[in-house]
């Protein structure tokens, strides 16, 4: 058993090594790891510093300009070869030491996709007007496809290898999260999620989504709805 950890990443200099020296460390039993990164055509040194990282273990490609989350999660996907893919912000945001609860569902075979929710525990949101703003977004999604989900915006998504490869991604940006979650809602796939630990960075530290990624997850739960 593999798990392959598809991490985008987009000027994230000042985190990526601290992330992945957490993700090295984690302890995940007999499953191997293996990590997948994309750089999404950064300039503030990350490319950098992974072309002179030890590649053991590790794939690394990079897009020569920015396309966008969703393009940079496309082209991983290309190269993965766990039997688990988990996708993985390359910021300190979400915490690489939830890996084994993420996993729990899949491995016991209770679920083929997992999510991890910020929401199911205490959450203390820094910016309250984007957290009012999830909370519309996973009840608008909820209603529009009779499923429940508390946060479709999570970076930790956990599949079978067959489940996201029989999924035809056209997201290039931050899209990419209501575009997977109401495709595997269509498809009858059940998610299950878990409470995860989850920090929010401000934007100084580099937190990159905003208010019209908001607008844009709307239109896209809307436009899924009825096509493809």
């Amino acid at each position: 058993m593999k798990l392959s950890i598809l991490i985008p990443v987009y000027n994230e200099k000042t985190t990526i090594l601290k992330v992945l020296d957490i993700i090295k460390k984690v302890k995940l039993g007999n499953i191997g790891k293996e990590i997948i990164i994309v750089d999404d055509g950064s300039t503030d040194g990350t490319r950098e510093i992974l072309k002179n990282l030890n590649k053991k273990n590790i794939k690394i490609f990079f897009h020569k300009k920015n396309q966008g989350k969703g393009a940079a999660i496309k082209t991983g996907l290309k190269y993965i070869t766990g039997d688990i893919i988990l996708i993985q912000d390359a910021d300190l945001e979400y915490d690489p030491n939830d890996y084994p609860k993420l996993l729990e569902p899949i491995l016991k075979g209770k679920a083929n996709i997992v999510y991890g929710s910020r929401f199911l525990k205490k959450h203390r949101p820094k910016y309250y007007f984007y957290y009012l703003g999830n909370l519309a977004l996973n009840l608008f999604i909820s209603l529009l496809y009779q499923k429940r989900i508390t946060d479709m915006e999570t970076c930790y998504k956990v599949f079978k290898r067959d489940i996201i490869k029989n999924i035809r991604l056209k997201a290039k940006g931050f899209d990419f999260e209501p575009e997977i979650t109401t495709k595997i809602i269509k498809k009858g796939h059940k998610i299950i999620e878990v409470p995860i630990e989850y920090r929010c960075r401000s934007f100084k530290e580099g937190k990159k989504i905003n208010w019209k990624d908001g607008i844009k997850a709307l239109w896209y739960i809307i436009k899924y709805r009825f096509t493809d």
